[in-house]
């Protein structure tokens, strides 16, 4: 059996146990749906971060911190398959090389685009430009509200979870991290 048909069947399953019926006008077409939107929510396990940052890696004399602030993101808590629903803010000094930034929130989606924890995803992000771009450090702090926690379980409404992950000069010089942390904590009013 193909994998779209054994995902789809695997549907069909669920929505009985649930009490459901899977032939019902509104449900007919769900499986299917079910499938596309898993293909697409898991996109980030079929795409490698050191190949999205290669494309646009440039040869810069910049050494002072380049932010890329409120990067949305979307993905699934690994624990329940709930949404995960959140802003990255990422941070890098360079090292005689820049990279373009419209692929820093690509690296962010590649990690957010998987099942995740945000405490990994936060170090994934981190890592791989460390690696990738090879700048003097990195700072990456992610905010993110667990539907896991608001629509079940402990039911706390707008609860927010914050995670950082703190690379090179961001970790080792204190006046490096509060430029950062007072940048992407600037008032809305101060941003432009």
């Amino acid at each position: 059996m193909d994998k779209k048909r054994e995902f789809e069947d695997s549907v069909k399953k669920i929505l009985e146990i649930i009490g459901e019926d899977p032939n019902r006008e509104g449900l007919i077409k769900t499986p299917e749906r079910v499938y596309k939107a898993f293909l697409y929510l898991t996109q980030g396990y079929h795409q490698d971060p050191k190949d999205v940052l290669n494309e646009a890696l440039f040869t810069s004399s910049n050494d002072e911190m380049v932010v890329v602030r409120d990067i949305e993101f979307y993905s699934m808590c690994e624990h329940h398959l709930l949404p995960i629903i959140g802003r990255a803010h990422v941070a890098y000094i360079p090292d005689g090389k820049v990279v373009g930034l419209s692929k820093i929130p690509r690296m962010v989606n590649v990690f957010a685009r998987r099942l995740q924890i945000q405490e990994q995803m936060t170090e994934q992000i981190a890592d791989a430009i460390m690696d990738t771009v090879q700048p003097k450090g990195v700072g990456v702090v992610v905010q993110a509200r667990h539907m896991c926690m608001e629509m079940r379980g402990v039911e706390k409404i707008c609860s927010t979870t914050v995670s950082s992950a703190l690379r090179g000069v961001f970790k080792e010089h204190l006046k490096t991290r509060e430029e950062f942390f007072n940048i992407i904590n600037a008032p809305q009013s101060q941003r432009f």
